[in-house]
C-alpha cells in the first residue's frame, strides 16, 4: 500500500545523529542500487533540527562514490531559518523538516552500487541540533 502511494520514489533513508550533536568526522552514509540509467530522477537531502539550532542555515559536503569508483564532492548549502529568524519547512511543536532540491531532472551514469555521504560542513564541532539528515531519490514525474 505504502508503495503505490509513493510510486515514484526510487529511495528514502534518513539516518539519526545521537543526542542531536553532529561531529564532522562522522558521515552519514547512504548505499543506493541503481538499475535504471534511462529515467531521470530528483534527489533530495532531507534534514530535520530542533529549536535548539542555533544557525539559520546548514552547510554540508555530499560526498558520492559511482559503481566504477569515481568520487565526486558538492559543497551545499540549506536554508533554515528566514532572515527574520522564523524555521522554514514543516513544523511540529520545536521540530522542523525541510526537504532540500539537491539535484534536478539527472539521469544515473552507470548501473550499479552508489554510495552518499552527508557530512556537516559548519565551523563548529559538534554541531548541536540537527536530529536526522538523509536523502531521497525519486523519478521525474
Amino acid at each position: 500500500m505504502l508503495v503505490s502511494c509513493d510510486k515514484n520514489r526510487v529511495f528514502e533513508q534518513n539516518k539519526s545523529i545521537s543526542q542531536y550533536s553532529w561531529d564532522y568526522n562522522v558521515p552519514l552514509t547512504f548505499t543506493v542500487d541503481i538499475t535504471d540509467t534511462v529515467s531521470t530522477n530528483n534527489m533530495y537531502i532531507n534534514v530535520r533540527n530542533d529549536g535548539t539550532y542555533r544557525f539559520s542555515n546548514l552547510f554540508l559536503f555530499v560526498n558520492t562514490v559511482l559503481p566504477q569508483g569515481q568520487h565526486l564532492r558538492d559543497t551545499v548549502e540549506i536554508t533554515l531559518a528566514s532572515p527574520d529568524g522564523q524555521w522554514l519547512g514543516k513544523g511540529l511543536g520545536d521540530i522542523y523538516a525541510n526537504r532540500y532540491l539537491f539535484r534536478e531532472n539527472f539521469r544515473f551514469p552507470q548501473k550499479g552500487t552508489y554510495r552518499f555521504e552527508l557530512i556537516q560542513a559548519m565551523r563548529v564541532n559538534p554541531l548541536l541540533g540537527i536530529m536526522d539528515a538523509g536523502i531521497r531519490i525519486e523519478k521525474e514525474k
